[in-house]
């Protein structure tokens, strides 16, 4: 199954039998004071910093969160969304829980974008595969609904299966719903990782449809954290996984070389291409 975003002119295809493709985690302000202070200046140099370096180090798409205590997202979602197609042509995944303020990303957005995201709680829902539809955007479905997140790999495959369902049912192709299985810290429970490996499993063996998440959750309170990460995210990879949010400059190497293991990557080409043009070995 093939979910196709599109930048201003350019266009990226996400494919259950790869290669993977990198949605670029790094702006949000949750994570960089740096970014939560330029942007309440209305300053976005080190936004497109951050854009720009996430490009360089292998990301094929962007995500977009600007959430931060206080934030009008209404009115700066676009605005930085116009800030970085003026700069890139990348596609862009739009990051908000606020439906409004992804309604006025969607104005203004060049392309075909991807928003994440819309759970199984009919408030969300009703609230965003409308959007979805309207926009022709497509949209990641996290398989959590009003119970909340379920320790059951089956469960929420069901949640994902509602979400296609109903999203269906309003014209959405099916191709435009990514599934996000949802990746908990092992430091918590440890059986998070397994509990989310297989549902990514069971969602490509069974729906067929591509499969998104963040891993960084997943090694929360652990030291080592990069190392589990990339470990977890190469067993993902294996089960299913087309199109993780994270760190490009972080999870890239291990993303080629886990695509050439597995037969995504004819004659190497792209491993060779990602050393090559950074000068490694």
């Amino acid at each position: 199954m093939q979910t196709i975003l599109r930048g201003k002119t350019s266009e990226v295809i996400i494919d259950t039998t790869g290669p993977v493709i990198i949605i670029g985690e790094c702006i949000n302000p949750t994570r960089r004071k740096k970014l939560v202070s330029t942007l309440q200046e209305a300053n976005f140099e080190y936004l497109l910093e951050l854009a720009e370096s996430q490009i360089k180090a292998g990301a094929d798409v962007l995500d977009v969160n600007v959430g931060f205590p206080g934030v009008d997202d209404v009115k700066l979602l676009p605005e930085t969304v116009r800030v970085l197609q003026d700069n890139f042509d990348i596609p862009l995944c739009l990051d908000s829980p606020n439906p409004k303020a992804i309604e006025a990303a969607l104005k203004v957005v060049q392309g075909k974008c991807l928003i994440n995201s819309v759970n199984g709680e009919e408030v969300s829902i009703s609230a965003l595969l409308p959007l979805a539809r309207e926009y022709g955007a497509a949209i990641i479905g996290l398989c959590m609904d009003d119970d909340g997140i379920t320790n059951y790999p089956q469960k929420r495959v069901s949640i994902a299966e509602k979400i296609i369902e109903r999203a269906v049912s309003m014209g959405i192709k099916p191709e435009d719903v990514v599934i996000d299985p949802l990746a908990m810290a092992v430091s918590a429970d440890p059986q998070a990782c397994l509990v989310t490996l297989e549902t990514i499993r069971l969602i490509h063996s069974t729906l067929g449809h591509n499969v998104t998440m963040g891993a960084s959750n997943i090694s929360f309170g652990l030291p080592g954290r990069e190392t589990l990460n990339s470990s977890f995210m190469a067993l993902a990879i294996c089960n299913g996984l087309s199109c993780p949010i994270a760190n490009p400059e972080k999870i890239a190497a291990m993303i080629r070389a886990t695509d050439l293991i597995l037969g995504h990557d004819d004659f190497a080409v792209r491993f060779v291409d990602y050393f090559q043009s950074r000068q490694l070995q």
